[in-house]
Parts: C-alpha cells; sequence; structure tokens
C-alpha cells in the first residue's frame, strides 16, 4: 500500500473511532436537548440529500457541512445556555450521515422483496443517459467526505464546546464583535482543517500515477474556500450567531440562502458542460477532416495533463490546460494541404507560429476562456533562456508544445515500423536535444519522469 492511501486509511479509522466513542457517550449519558439534537440531525441528513458537483469532480453537501459546523459553534439559544458538548455535535453529524445514506441501504431490500420468490429480481437500470449511481456507503467520495465531515466538525466543537462550557467565552458578549471575532476564528480553523484533510484523501484517490501532489491538492482545496466554501462557513457562523436570538427559526431562515446558491452552483455546472462538448466538438473538427490522426488531440491532453500535475498546476490551470491541449491543432483546418500526419511539430517554426495563432482566433470566438486562446496561441514561441525562460511564454503553452511534439514524434517512429518502447526512447532523445532552445528544459524533465504516460 502506497503512503496515500495509508494516509486514507488513517482518515477513515479515526473517523469512524470517533463516531464510534461519541455514539456510546451519548447513548450513557442521554441526549441534552434532544429537540435541539433533532432539528439540526434532520438539517445535517437533507443537506446530505441535496449535494452538487464542483470543478474537479468533487461532490459537496453545502446545506448539511453548514448545518453541522452550526452545531458545533452553537452557544446560547434564545438566550438560553446549551450544554451539548463536543461528543453530542459529532454524534448528530454522524447521525445525519447515516439517515442521508438510508435510501441507498433500502434500496437493495426492496428490489430483493419484489422479485419473485426464489428468483433473482431484475437487475437495475439507470435511466438513459444518467449514469448509474452507487450507493453511498460503496462510494469512496462519499465516505471521504463522510470522514472529513467528522473530523472537521469535531475539531470546530472540540475547539469551540470546552470553551463555551467552560465560561470562558462568557467574557464576550453574544451581541459584540469579540464574540465574532471568535467564531470566525473558529471557523477559519475548521475550514483549514477539512481542506488538509481533503488534500489528502483527493491524493489518495488519485493514486501515485497521475503525479498529483500534496501541495497542489491542498491550494486546490484552499482555493474552493473562496468559493462555496466561504458561503458554508458564513452560513454556519450566521446559524450559530442568529439561534441566539431567534431559536431553531435561524436553521430554514439563513439555510435557504445557501440552498439558492446550490441552484447557482447547478446552472454554472451545466454552463460547464457545454463549453466542454462545444470543445470536443473542436477538437473532433481536425480529425473528421483529416488534418490529424484519429486520437491525437486527446492523447496530446492526456500527456499535457500528465506533465502540468508533475509540475505542480492547480485544479483550474488543469482545466484550463486540457481545454487548450484538445485544441490545439484546430489552426490547421486553414491549411489548403494538411500537414503529414498532422505532425506541426516537424514544421519550419514560423508556420507552426502562424498554424497556432489562426487557431487562437478561431478560439476566441467559441465562447471558450480567454486564457485557453492565448495559451494556443504561443505554443510555437521560442523558449528564452536554457531552463524555460523568463516567463513570458506561459507555462502551459510549453507543456503542450512538449506533449504535441511528444505525439508527433511516437506517430512518426510507429510509421517507420518502431516498437513502442524504442519510440518512446527516441520521442524523448529528440526532445532532449531541444532543452532550453526548443523546449523547456522543466517540461521535458518532467516528461521523463511521467515517462510520457498517455491514452492509446
Amino acid at each position: 500500500m502506497t503512503a496515500a492511501g495509508r494516509e486514507a486509511r488513517a482518515v477513515h479509522a479515526a473517523a469512524a473511532a470517533l463516531l464510534a466513542f461519541a455514539g456510546g457517550a451519548v447513548g450513557l449519558r442521554g441526549v441534552a436537548e434532544p429537540r435541539v439534537a433533532l432539528a439540526f440531525t434532520a438539517l445535517i441528513a437533507l443537506g446530505e440529500c441535496v449535494r452538487i458537483t464542483l470543478p474537479g469532480d468533487r461532490e459537496q453537501a453545502p446545506i448539511g457541512a453548514a448545518g453541522a459546523l452550526a452545531y458545533a459553534l452553537l452557544g446560547p439559544l434564545r438566550g438560553v445556555p446549551t450544554a451539548h458538548g463536543t461528543l453530542q455535535v459529532v454524534a448528530v453529524t454522524g447521525v445525519g450521515l447515516l439517515l442521508a445514506w438510508l435510501p441507498g441501504l433500502a434500496l437493495p431490500w426492496l428490489r430483493a422483496c419484489r422479485a419473485p420468490l426464489g428468483r433473482p429480481g431484475p437487475p437495475h437500470r439507470s435511466r438513459p443517459g444518467r449514469p448509474h449511481r452507487r450507493p453511498p456507503w460503496a462510494d469512496p467520495a462519499r465516505r471521504d467526505s463522510a470522514a472529513r465531515r467528522l473530523l472537521g466538525v469535531g475539531f470546530a466543537a472540540a475547539v469551540f464546546q470546552p470553551l463555551y462550557n467552560g465560561g470562558l467565552v462568557d467574557r464576550f458578549s453574544p451581541e459584540g464583535p469579540a464574540y465574532g471575532a471568535f467564531l470566525t476564528t473558529v471557523a477559519a480553523l475548521a475550514a483549514l482543517c477539512d481542506a488538509t484533510l481533503a488534500a489528502l484523501l483527493r491524493r489518495s484517490a488519485a493514486g501515485p500515477e497521475t503525479g498529483l501532489r500534496f501541495p497542489a491538492a491542498l491550494e486546490d482545496e484552499l482555493r474552493s474556500l473562496f468559493g462555496i466554501g466561504s458561503a458554508i462557513v458564513a452560513t454556519g457562523m450566521l446559524v450559530s450567531l442568529a439561534a441566539g436570538e431567534v431559536g431553531l427559526w435561524a436553521l430554514p431562515l439563513f439555510c435557504t440562502p445557501l440552498l439558492l446558491a446550490q441552484v447557482s452552483f447547478r446552472r454554472a455546472a451545466a454552463v460547464r458542460a457545454t463549453t466542454g462538448q462545444t470543445i470536443a466538438s473542436l477538437a473532433r473538427a481536425t480529425e473528421v477532416a483529416g488534418y490529424t490522426p484519429h486520437g491525437h488531440a486527446r492523447r496530446v491532453a492526456d500527456t499535457a495533463c500528465a506533465l502540468g500535475r508533475e509540475l505542480g498546476l492547480g485544479t483550474r490551470e488543469l482545466a484550463l490546460l486540457e481545454y487548450a491541449a484538445l485544441m490545439h491543432d484546430v489552426g490547421q483546418l486553414s491549411l489548403v494541404e494538411p500537414v503529414p500526419d498532422g505532425a506541426t511539430a516537424l514544421l519550419p517554426c514560423a508556420e507552426q507560429q502562424r498554424i497556432a495563432r489562426l487557431g487562437s482566433e478561431v478560439i476566441r470566438r467559441t465562447g471558450v476562456p480567454r486564457q485557453v486562446a492565448e495559451q494556443v496561441a504561443r505554443l510555437a514561441d521560442p523558449v528564452p533562456g536554457p531552463v524555460g525562460g523568463d516567463g513570458s511564454v506561459p507555462l502551459a503553452a510549453r507543456i503542450i508544445r512538449v506533449a504535441n511534439a511528444h505525439d508527433d514524434l511516437l506517430t512518426a517512429a510507429r510509421g517507420r515500423g518502431l516498437g513502442e518502447a524504442v519510440g518512446r526512447l527516441e520521442a524523448l532523445e529528440l526532445l532532449r536535444l531541444g532543452r532550453g532552445r526548443v523546449y523547456d528544459a522543466r517540461v521535458v524533465d518532467a516528461l521523463a519522469r511521467v515517462g510520457g504516460q498517455a491514452r492509446a
């Protein structure tokens, strides 16, 4: 087992142990303020059932996360002090997560009951056009999310609840700025804890072969805090503060705006899907017209993304890199005669630059992010300096140039009847000859490390 796999197992084991201990402790001493605990349990369960998918294929349950954070930071309720404590916060969060999983747990049992006696039931088929969704307990992403939620909420409650129950927080007036600053500090620490756990689990899920490193994964998670993450933290704090004045009415009152924010994120996801379809169509156009070999754009994109991960690019940069790599040959559609095998890397530098700029002009008119067009426009620009230059050429453009040349050289090697292994070695040696002059030295070295992995 890899180190990343051991880290993920450790996170899951810690979450399971914490939940078992908290559940046992609450079971022995009883539930404090049962009505309040039931309300937050229902909110967390409902929030977990209404999930959204963020960029990078990360699932998030904003309402469930905000509800759990609000319960961890809950002080007075309508002016009356609460006494639920840290372990009850963890237990309530765990019960809410388990309740959200009940539909998935009951579905196989209901399907078995509907089957004739002694005969297996019909296989489950997802609706046309919709992928089959695994039960929550069989989905690694849902297990990771549950472990993060338990540990993150447990951390926030462990910081806030002992200080509150010990009377230290009473020095701050609930209506004063000091109390709000204290809640903000605890919520920020909890968000940082959640981002760290998410980065560990994401690196484990990606696998060592992808080259995803912990600093890059952590940077992505921290950036996501400025999106829906900031809304989750703000909602959790507002609910805990407002509950001191209006009681449990604060739950629906302040979670409704977060629900509307989820709708906005879903619409943004639909826009991203449309953009992806546009890019896929443009990438296929050169293949359908016979200008590039079948699968060339996809192979270049896969190699470029592997290089980007090796060089520490984040999720947004990788997405833009993939878009640019898929469309890097669109400029060839302006050529009267196709380049043999679409191998633009074998053309003179001036011709490569002309094709790149023509492709950039096409991309600018498609509604694709402007950074993609800029990256494609600079693909064939010379790299100044011996180790990647002065930064005037975008890193993404330098990555795509190496990935494109690698695939063009491999295609030429196959045309000469060379084996795959020999062709890769020859392509890498030719790229090394251009280090610091034609190709970025750092990118060529990264290609040697990742082995030029791409889809067949």
